[in-house]
């Protein structure tokens, strides 16, 4: 009877324990959005300001965009698969889908930081036009964002290493990310819409 009693006080005291940190990590999402609303409400100010440079129609490939869109919209399939094995308390499958999550984003990063290369090579870096400007801050931002999520998930994957169950801690350290990375996801959707798809149009 008593050891159910401290069973229960600690399982209460990891749920109190874990709750202000996803609350918290719930606000610093708050703080990201006004800073990517900021940067779109700066794009669409500045989105006809070509200075003689080119256009969104002239720079943007939307297939190669499209590619990209989609390999980050499934990343985030992958990591909820991973999510789902973390609750069941399958480390290896969940270390698994992490994984391939990580590959995924990883690859989104690589098409950004290429598409990036070409277009600076070919004159149109940020320093061009105001809308290039604008253009990259936003974009740029977004991917420095993947980057930190790809970095806090290679940390979570050696924190997981050699484990066979998951505490409830670990749990809330995945659930934050987890957060993060479908709001990275979210976030890449209005640049895909606003930005290029707009741009092209």
């Amino acid at each position: 009877m008593a050891q159910n009693m401290t069973a229960d006080a600690a399982h209460a005291h990891d749920e109190h324990h874990e709750s202000p940190v996803v609350f918290g990590f719930w606000l610093y999402l708050m703080t990201d959005c006004i800073i990517f609303g900021t940067l779109f409400a700066v794009f669409a100010v500045l989105r006809d300001q070509f200075a003689g440079g080119p256009t969104g129609h002239e720079v943007f490939e939307l297939s190669g965009v499209g590619i990209e869109t989609a390999i980050l919209l499934f990343s985030s399939i992958t990591y909820g698969f991973g999510m789902i094995a973390a609750h069941e308390n399958k480390v290896s499958t969940m270390r698994t889908w992490l994984g391939v999550t990580f590959l995924l984003g990883l690859g989104f990063l690589f098409m950004e930081i290429r598409e990036f290369s070409h277009m600076i090579a070919e004159g149109n870096g940020p320093d061009r036009s105001a809308f290039l400007s604008a253009f990259f801050t936003l974009v740029g931002t977004h991917g420095l964002h993947v980057t930190c999520g790809l970095l806090w998930m290679a940390v979570l994957l050696f924190q997981t290493a050699g484990k066979t169950e998951l505490n409830e801690r670990m749990i809330g350290k995945l659930t934050c990310l987890s957060l993060f990375w479908h709001f990275l996801d979210i976030v890449w959707i209005c640049v895909f819409t606003f930005v290029y798809l707009m741009g092209v149009l």
